[in-house]
């Protein structure tokens, strides 16, 4: 075991460095740069301010610089918000969209697979019928729709929550960003958890398990849920990674201060260094969870062995 993550960690450095290197020059390819939206700028004060920032460098220069600071731990300065660095304003942001992602994976994974087991053990009923007809308006109707809804009915009609805000972490504030996440993942879910466990009832095992006598209840939860759950752990490690990097639409229309408006921000502004702080972070959360995916694996199946 010991022996595999390790050569996962090394596979994983090429894949980080192409994904850094790509990210790199995609953003250099765009026309315009950081500076070149500022209305009354003129051309002494860009120039400068590119020298500053050593823009005006040879971008295989450029390229290299950044490879040097990203070993070291360092991002680099925000281009358009230069009091600020890209790590300072992870160190802010990155809490609150971990915050956010982890209670969204949570509450989804709990909620779906709950709704997907109970679908495959009414199979062709009305319990069946309703999870499958909620998991299909859940995952075709789009955050950006969910999101004002939410803030119209609960907030400005019945004044049960505020609109948007973060409000220092209050569990009340949490409440709207945290559904609109988990909606989609939940629909996702409770289809994947629906159909893996209607296959795994009808394995053979399962038939054995129940000419046995064993319940209804060992049946489900002991022996038919350990196959089933694989695919939900395929699907958790990439939702995981974008969850907990932030929602770019949720957090806008809450006004979350997360690090998804400030992808945004840094998009529109081409503020080089904020982008590809985020591309990295985003990066390596997904590499990092789908070796834990991995692993997961043969902790759930006793069939799978890393060798």
């Amino acid at each position: 075991m010991a022996r595999y993550v390790l050569r996962r960690l090394l596979t994983a450095i090429p894949t980080l460095f192409l994904i850094v290197t790509l990210s790199f020059f995609l953003l250099r390819v765009a026309p315009g740069g950081p500076f070149s939206q500022e209305r009354g700028l003129s051309a002494e004060v860009k120039a400068n301010l590119e020298r500053v920032y050593q823009l005006d460098a040879p971008l295989w220069r450029q390229y290299l610089n950044y490879l040097a600071d990203l070993l070291h731990g360092n991002f680099g300065p925000s281009y358009n918000l230069p009091d600020f660095t890209v790590a300072d304003l992870f160190r802010v942001g990155l809490p609150v969209s971990m915050q956010l992602g982890a209670s969204a994976l949570l509450l989804a994974l709990i909620i779906g697979s709950i709704l997907g087991i109970l679908a495959a053990l009414r199979q062709n009923r009305g319990v069946d019928y309703g999870v499958v007809a909620l998991a299909t308006a859940g995952s075709t109707i789009p955050t950006f729709v969910i999101a004002p809804l939410y803030q119209l009915v609960f907030a400005l009609t019945l004044a049960w929550v505020p609109v948007a805000g973060w409000g220092g972490g209050a569990l009340v504030n949490k409440i709207g960003p945290v559904l609109t996440l988990a909606l989609p993942q939940i629909a996702i879910v409770a289809r994947l958890m629906r159909g893996a466990m209607i296959e795994a009832l009808r394995a053979n095992h399962i038939r054995t398990a129940r000419a046995l006598g064993l319940t209804s209840f060992s049946v489900v939860v002991k022996h038919a849920l350990r196959g089933a759950v694989l695919p939900i752990i395929s699907y958790a490690g990439p939702a995981a990674a974008a969850l907990l990097t932030g929602s770019v639409v949720v957090e806008t229309v809450f006004a979350i201060p997360g690090v998804g408006r400030y992808f945004v921000d840094a998009a529109l502004n081409r503020d080089y260094t904020l982008v590809m702080g985020t591309v990295v972070v985003i990066a390596v959360f997904v590499i990092v969870f789908n070796l834990l995916v991995d692993l997961a694996y043969a902790l759930v199946d006793p069939r799978v062995r890393y060798e």
